[in-house]
């Protein structure tokens, strides 16, 4: 199952749609470029089991 979400680029602020599978956990985390200016994002992912809101928080690629 998959969820529409957005994320705030780490480097540019720019807001940037993405998927999430919410089948793959309540937890995540994988790298994601930036549509606007390509630089790699670390998405954090949490997902409320009860209600499946989707909270993404980024960091920069180390």
């Amino acid at each position: 199952m998959e969820n529409t979400s957005q994320f705030v680029c780490a480097f540019c602020g720019e807001k940037n749609p993405t998927f999430v599978d919410i089948g793959a956990g309540n937890s995540q985390s994988y790298v994601e470029d930036c549509q606007v200016c390509c630089n790699p994002n670390v998405l954090y992912i949490e997902i409320d089991e009860d209600t499946l809101d989707v909270n993404i928080e980024t960091d920069c690629e180390s």
